[in-house]
């Protein structure tokens, strides 16, 4: 069972500023969420075969690798959208690096 201790503990290493109001919604779903795990821990699954690759149903079996071929693209090295392509659609940059707003204060 999540507390609201937890809540706040969770929200501070994450650095974020959670309402009163979002706090109370976060329990109720962490809450509901390991309440339904605990349903499903209490199916039988003595007959249920593990299942090490979801993915395995696509493609053909007979072929080594075939299995990913419709769900992954083949990896080819392409080249790289030019630095200064790249940094003339940034809202700010240095003219080396993209320019970003500090998140992180402490």
């Amino acid at each position: 069972m999540v507390s609201e201790k937890d809540v706040s503990y969770v929200a501070e290493l994450a650095h974020l500023e959670l309402t009163a109001e979002e706090r109370a919604r976060m329990l109720k779903d962490l809450n509901s969420i390991l309440d339904y795990i605990d349903r499903l821990n209490q199916l039988d699954t003595t007959n249920v075969e593990p299942m090490a690759q979801v993915a395995s149903r696509y493609g053909s079996p007979q072929k080594e690798g075939a299995a990913f071929a419709v769900v992954l693209r083949a990896d080819e090295p392409k080249p790289c959208l030019p630095r200064e392509d790249a940094l003339r659609n940034a809202p700010a940059s240095d003219g080396a690096f993209f320019k970003v707003p500090k998140v992180i204060e402490r």
